[in-house]
């Protein structure tokens, strides 16, 4: 066997203009006239339902692959009865172009229609590396393939099109970027960052947020960006996702904050806050954090949101609270303005309860909505929270895809040549082996179509694995497909591979992981399974 070339990793599927410039939240907002009247108009209920953000299971009857279908009861008695502000997610897999714009528009209406006030919702998601959570959107490589390629302006406009594809559908607010520093490479959502360096994290960051928002929040291509996840949620100290962090304050600062700072200063919208503790303190809990450095230090003036189910692991997990309701309490007074709840009316009931009780004074619920309000003003919801029409003009164009091809071929980070086994040769007969060379999944990675990214039957059909492409380049007849080890211990047939390896020049070894996304990836340590070091 004349060489050897091993794959692995986690690239792209499938992109744009030109880079704008965004302007901080604090010049976009402004004192608004129309938030103040708001204020002044609404009743305890209607404000703390503002500062409550559901997942889309609550109100929906059937959550089909690619379709959505709403329980219409179920969504009046989220927004009519408890006067939700927001909600958030796709509701199992990716959903079709026109289903987003179905399922936008119904909601909007009974918001905007038939409530008391009319005020819109603001829809959430998770567009991470494109906007994965519509069918037949432009899927990027992931945050931490972006930064190998050095290019601040090509992430700068990959973000202009997934803010673009993620508006089309009538969805404003992206749960992105992750600012977070991958210090702890057993993390398992380390691909959901620009990496260790914070210069590299910081520049990025801010091209990113800058081009989701551009100069104009309210242009129908445009979302507020959400920073995430402040601070310190990238380096646990087992590398177990949402588990505690140990971070000396001149690090902390030195390291971790920049990047937070550096998307502040570009003007990003809103900051969702990290799950987990620094040094003991759940920041979900800490005005330290929240308050005295976010507000005070950074001068940070937008939507602070918590992230699934935190204010609840306060109670259940941290231990810091003795109830619900008090885990509530402590993490309004210290500076959340949204709880992403998700599935539940836990979070309005108490909140409503705690204020009517004097225990949370309503000047700190007028602040928090009065900065969801500007937001959603900002956004243009209050002149039209409907998807745009002709917003599928744009949604995965021809110039979309030669950008995320370029941003696929920077990519690549070739380590080493040794003995010149690259470029093949179009003569060289070619092994194919690995639990990774014929799978969709592992090339796109979590947050592509579902969570996980592991549904292989949802990916399209006319894209290529590995062994796919290297049949189209090489010929299928100079190809031989040996599946060799697999993801786990398992056994598996060694003289296969050995055998078919022996009649090849060379062979394409494609190891590494399934797919996942957060706590689903824990791993205790960094070694491949032992079959797949045997493989080699």
């Amino acid at each position: 066997m004349a060489g050897l070339l091993i794959v692995a990793g986690c690239g792209p599927a499938d992109p744009a203009p030109s880079a704008v410039t965004g302007e901080s939240l604090e010049k976009s907002v402004g004192t608004d006239e129309r938030v103040e009247d708001l204020l002044s108009r609404m009743t305890l209920e209607e404000k703390v339902g503002q500062m409550t953000q559901l997942t889309l299971e609550v109100v929906a009857k059937r959550l089909d692959d690619r379709n959505v279908q709403l329980d219409m009861e179920k969504l009046r008695n989220a927004i009519v009865t408890h006067h939700v502000g927001s909600i958030l997610n796709c509701g199992g897999s990716a959903n079709t172009m026109d289903n987003w714009q179905e399922v936008i528009t119904a909601i909007q209406d009974v918001a905007t229609k038939e409530t008391r006030l009319g005020i819109p919702v603001i829809y959430g998601i998770d567009s991470i590396h494109g906007a994965n959570y519509i069918v037949g959107a432009t899927l990027f490589p992931q945050s931490i393939a972006m930064a190998a390629t050095g290019n601040v302006d090509l992430v700068r406009r990959a973000s202009v099109v997934t803010a673009a594809e993620t508006r089309a559908a009538g969805i404003p607010w992206n749960f992105n970027p992750v600012l977070g520093l991958a210090r702890n490479p057993l993390w398992p959502r380390v691909w959901e960052t620009f990496g260790e360096d914070p210069y590299i994290a910081s520049v990025m960051g801010a091209a990113y947020v800058e081009a989701q928002q551009g100069d104009d929040l309210a242009d129908p291509a445009r979302v507020a960006a959400c920073m995430k996840h402040y601070l310190g949620y990238s380096v646990p100290r087992t590398g177990k996702d949402r588990t505690p962090a140990h971070i000396p304050d001149r690090i902390l600062r030195e390291y971790f904050l920049k990047p937070f700072a550096a998307a502040v200063e570009a003007g990003v919208a809103t900051c969702m806050v990290n799950s987990s503790e620094i040094n003991g303190l759940p920041v979900h809990a800490s005005r330290y954090y929240l308050i005295d450095i976010l507000r005070d230090e950074l001068g940070f003036e937008g939507l602070v949101v918590s992230d699934w189910n935190d204010i609840n692991n306060l109670w259940q997990r941290e231990k810091v609270a003795a109830t619900q309701r008090e885990a509530v309490k402590m993490a309004v007074l210290a500076g959340v303005d949204m709880s992403m709840v998700p599935y539940d009316y836990s979070f309005y009931d108490h909140l409503v309860d705690l204020v009517r009780e004097g225990e949370v004074p309503m000047s700190r619920i007028d602040e928090a909505v009065r900065r969801i309000l500007r937001v959603k003003q900002v956004l243009g919801l209050f002149e039209d929270p409907y998807p745009d029409p002709a917003a599928t003009a744009r949604f995965a164009t021809a110039k979309a895809t030669e950008l995320n091809l370029q941003a696929a071929r920077e990519a690549i980070t070739l380590l080493k040549n040794d003995g010149g086994v690259l470029p093949l040769s179009k003569d060289a007969r070619i092994l194919v082996t690995g639990p990774t060379a014929d799978l969709l999944s592992v090339l796109n990675g979590g947050w592509t179509i579902t969570w996980q990214g592991d549904r292989e039957d949802l990916y399209p059909a006319e894209k290529h694995t590995i062994l796919e492409a290297i049949r189209e380049k090489a010929g299928a007849e100079s190809v031989t497909y040996v599946p060799g080890a697999p993801f786990g211990e398992e056994a598996w047939d060694v003289q296969a591979v050995v055998g078919a390896a022996r009649q090849a020049d060379v062979a394409v070894v494609c190891l590494g992981e399934p797919t996942y996304c957060e706590t689903p990836g824990n791993i205790d340590d960094l070694s491949l399974p032992a079959a797949q070091r045997d493989l080699v």
